[in-house]
């Protein structure tokens, strides 16, 4: 049985350079998006955090 773990990469300053590399640092280390989740005020059109999750099951990453 493969054991999933998740890891969570908070973005505190959301904009599209700084998703890029975040994706782009997880996935070269072996992991697979999960789901990008925005936190958003009220007061603003932009998301002010983001939290990126990945998965990846044990021993298939190359930090293993």
């Amino acid at each position: 049985m493969d054991t999933v773990e998740y890891k969570v990469v908070e973005i505190s300053t959301v904009t599209d350079t700084e998703i890029e590399t975040v994706l782009n640092e997880w996935s070269i280390k072996g992991w697979e998006l999960d789901r990008i989740t925005f936190a958003m005020r009220e007061s603003q059109k932009r998301p002010s955090m983001a939290f990126v999750v990945f998965t990846s099951k044990k021993g298939q990453r190359k930090d293993d």
